[in-house]
This record gives structure tokens, sequence and C-alpha cells, in this order.
């Protein structure tokens, strides 16, 4: 009778998780973007809630069918497209490489601003249609779901959420207009770095100047390539006096996929958290052939070298100087290649097309990470500890690198000059001198410490999301203000208005009086 007792709670407590578990609607960015939001939905499926994961006809890493989701297609794209952007990121090494001249800069700049124009302006066209299809929204309405969840990255999981009148939820990095702090918390040019100027917290006043230059530049982004297609976009769904930034400023939460110990200190909000590295996790063990390979290097180590999900090879010219480079070390190499195999590859060097990035990381034998500087392997090297060699290509890769650089943990490199010699000399550097591997200890260290693991902190606050639904009581109203409103400006007019006149007033009075006085002494000498 005891043990059917037991065996009754027992059920009954592995079943009330699946009664109570929520509905998410999730909106995806694909790419690298798409790795780290399928964590978060394993982690949400784990806890017995259902997910609905909206599924662009073109996409090229979220899978039809999973345990963890269920898929609801959409018959468009999502404004990506591998093949496309494969050869997108060839060119921008290209361009990187012919030089570092101002122009080589501009057309670079204007390249990446072409491409967000394009793929923006297309994923619009997605949403539009979702907007407009009575069915789906329909469908989308009648299941019920609890919160929408997705990455800011583009406005289309804010407007579709908006629509549907459900609670948001941001797994969030960047926004349309840049780095997400911008849009949501105060951002003081004095001390908050631009991301690209490359600036510390600590600037110069030359610094500060070039800190502002970026910020206007970015104004200038905006508001050439990304108000021109969101502006009328909502307008047109959503009212002429609603701004589309207020419809990602008013989410519920921001999940904030990075810390302080990759963040310099600065001002923020009690919506945001911060949960980096809640994608990392202990090493599993390697496969036998790979272990052994690992074991080889007996007291000298592990290099690991990986450029991402989106650049599996380099030129071939380029890939010849890394391999020599290699050749010259008394390191294993383990390294994602999957381009033409270098003729001065050296025997110490495994190329495989796909590697444990997240396991190697983790063993005691790895001493080093050559990476490009995706958030997500910045960040696994910071959890486990392992300093970097960088060779950032684009997008907030050389921003990554310079605060990894900026801490003392990581040696960059420069695309457009790197050859076997500098590549070696960097190499050298970061695994012989002591201070990478000991400051990179303690940024390790200074993550890892916290009350709860970041991805139980996000759980914890997607489930609040849903108990409460929303968490209004933690946003603040100065997304509803215009500028003017929020700077105050026309409480400073009112008040030097106010002080204008009672200036003027005393002025006028003290005349009056001047004059009453000298009448009298007038009349009196007369």
């Amino acid at each position: 009778m005891y043990r059917l007792t037991l065996v009754t709670l027992a059920v009954l407590l592995c079943s009330s998780s699946l009664i109570n578990g929520g509905k998410v609607l999730v909106f995806p960015v694909d790419g690298s973007h798409w790795i780290n939001m399928k964590v978060i939905i394993e982690g949400l499926h784990s806890r017995g809630h259902k997910v609905a994961v909206l599924r662009p006809s073109d996409t090229w890493y979220i899978k039809p069918d999973s345990p963890h989701y269920k898929t609801i297609n959409i018959n468009s794209s999502f404004g990506y497209d591998e093949k496309g952007f494969g050869s997108f990121v060839t060119t921008m090494i290209t361009m990187q490489r012919e030089g570092a001249s101002v122009w080589s800069q501009i057309s670079i700049n204007y390249e990446l601003m072409i491409q967000m124009h394009e793929m923006n302006k297309k994923l619009l066209q997605t949403v539009e249609g979702m907007l407009e299809n009575k069915k789906l929204m329909q469908s989308l309405r009648d299941a019920k779901y609890d919160l929408l969840l997705t990455d800011p990255m583009n406005g289309g999981g804010a407007f579709v959420g908006h629509r549907l009148g459900l609670p948001l939820v941001f797994n969030v990095r960047w926004t349309v207009q840049g780095d997400g702090h911008y849009v949501i918390a105060p951002s003081p040019l004095s001390y908050v770095p631009v991301p690209g100027a490359m600036q510390t917290d600590k600037m110069t006043f030359t610094q500060r100047v070039k800190n502002v230059f970026y910020y206007l530049f970015t104004c200038f982004y905006v508001q050439i390539i990304i108000n021109p297609i969101y502006k009328p976009f909502v307008h047109r769904h959503f009212g002429s006096d609603v701004h589309y930034m207020e419809l990602f400023q008013s989410a519920d939460i921001w999940l904030m996929r990075n810390d302080f110990t990759f963040e310099f200190p600065r001002p923020t909000m009690p919506n945001v958290v911060y949960m980096a590295g809640f994608q990392c996790k202990p090493s599993k063990p390697l496969s036998k052939d790979l272990e052994d390979f690992v074991q080889s290097s007996g007291e000298h180590g592990v290099i690991v070298m990986t450029l991402g999900s989106l650049v599996k090879k380099f030129p071939e010219d380029i890939a010849e100087e890394i391999a020599a480079a290699f050749a010259q070390l008394p390191q294993k190499v383990i390294w994602r290649h999957t381009g033409k195999r270098p003729s001065t590859l050296g025997n110490n060097t495994l190329l495989l097309d796909w590697l444990p990035q997240n396991d190697l990381l983790g063993h005691p034998k790895t001493k080093v990470f050559v990476a490009h500087g995706g958030t997500n392997g910045i960040q696994e090297a910071i959890y486990h500890g392992v300093p970097l060699v960088g060779l950032p290509l684009m997008f907030d890769q050389h921003d990554n690198f310079f605060r990894m650089e900026a801490r003392g943990v990581a040696k960059v490199l420069d695309i457009a000059t790197v050859n076997r010699d500098n590549f070696l000399e960097a190499l050298r550097k970061v695994l012989y001198e002591p201070s990478y591997r000991d400051k990179m200890k303690t940024l390790s260290n200074l993550h890892r410490d916290q009350p709860m693991k970041p991805m139980d902190l996000a759980m914890f606050w997607i489930e609040f999301v849903m108990r409460h639904k929303g968490a209004p009581h933690l946003r603040t109203e100065s997304y509803k203000m215009s500028k003017i409103q929020y700077y105050s400006i026309d409480v400073v007019a009112f008040l030097l208005t106010v002080v204008l006149l009672v200036f003027t007033v005393f002025i006028s009075l003290v005349r009056f009086l001047c004059r009453k006085v000298f009448c009298r002494s007038k009349v009196k000498k007369e």
C-alpha cells in the first residue's frame, strides 16, 4: 500500500508540470541565432511547455521535425538564404583583404548596409503576408499561446506578437537598430562605448569624439536603411501614430545574451535579464579517435580552430599560411575546415568537417581557441577558461574580440594582413605567456560565480511572464515619450521661460521704481 501511494504521488508530480505547462510561440532568426534559440526551446520542452516554431520555407538550420517543438510552416522567406549568405561572406573577406584604406572601409560598410536592407525588406514582406493571412492569424489566436519568444534582430517577432496580443520575451543581443541596450537603457556616450568604435569605458577626449562619431554613423544607418522600410510597414498595420521601436521597447523581458564579464559596466533596466553562457555546459567525453588524437599531444596540448556556423573555409592562400604556421608548433591542432586540403599542412593538424566545440574547449589539454569572434564561441571560451586568438570577419566580431583583447585574454589579427609569421607569433604569445590563461581563468570564475545558472534564470523569467501574463511593472514608460519629453526639453524650455519672465518683470519693476524715485526727487527740487 505504501509503495502504491509513492508511485501515485510520483505520477502526479511528473504530470503536474505538464498540466501547468505553458504554450510558447517562437518567431526565430536563422543561422547562429537559431543555435542558441534552440537551446532555450529544449529547456522549455524539458519543463513541460509546448513550443511551436514559425518555420520559413528557405530555412537552413530549423528542422521540420523535432521532439522539442512543432513547426508552423510559412511558405515564404524570413530573409535568409544559406548559399547567398555564404557568397556574401566570401565577398566581405575579399574586400577586407584589398586594403585598409578609407575607401575600402566605406565599401565594406556600404555592402553590409545593402545586405541588411535587403534582408529586412524581404523579412517584412513575409510578415506582411502573415498579418494579412486571416486563416493563419486566426489559427494562431485559437492556439491560445501564453507568450511569444523571439530574437529582435529583426522586427518580425515583435510585430506578430503585438498583432496577437501576446506578452513578448526577447532572446536578444541586437535589434534592427544595433545593440539592444541602446534601445531600452540610458547609454551615456561618455563611458558607454558604441559597438564598432573599439573603445572601453575609460575614454580620453579623442576617444569620446570617436565614440560620438560612431553613434552618429549608427543614427545615419538607422535613418537611411531601417526607417524607410520599417516606418511605412508599422504605419500600415499598427497606425500612423505608432513608431516601430515602441513595439520593441514594450517587450516584457529582455533575455540578454551577455553579462558584465563581457560587457563594460553601464546602466541597465529592471526587465533586462543577463543570461550569458546559457548555452554552455560541462564537456562530454570525446569519441575514441578524437580522444586518442588529443592525448597524443602529450604535455604540449591542443589548439582548436573553427570559424563558426557561417564560415566553413578560408580562401586557399590564407588556409595555406595558417596551415604552415600550425606545422611549426609542437601542439596538436584540430581545425574545422571543409575547403581544399592545404599543401603546407603538418602532421600535427587534423582537419574535420565538424567538431564538438564545447567538448573540446572543456578538455584539459586544450590550450588555445582560434575563432572568428561570434558571441556563442567567445562565451564558451570564457566558460571553459580557454584564451583566444582572433580572426574576426564581420558584423559584431571585431567588437567582440576588442572586448576580449582589452581584458588581456585574446590576441587579435586582421584578416587583411594575416600570414604565417604574424599568425605564428600570435599563437606563441597566447600559448606561452601565462597572463592570457590566468586572466581567462579569472573571467571564467567570475562568469560561473552566480546564484543561479543562466539557463535556469532564463527559464524562471519566461515562466514568470506566463504566470503573470506579462511583466509591465518592470517596464519603464519612457518608450511612450517623445524625445522632447524624454530629455525634458519641454520642462527646461518652460523653466527658462518662467525665469526669463520673472527677470523681465523684475527689470520692469526696477525701472518703474527708479522712474518714480527720480520723478519725486525732481518735484522736490523744483
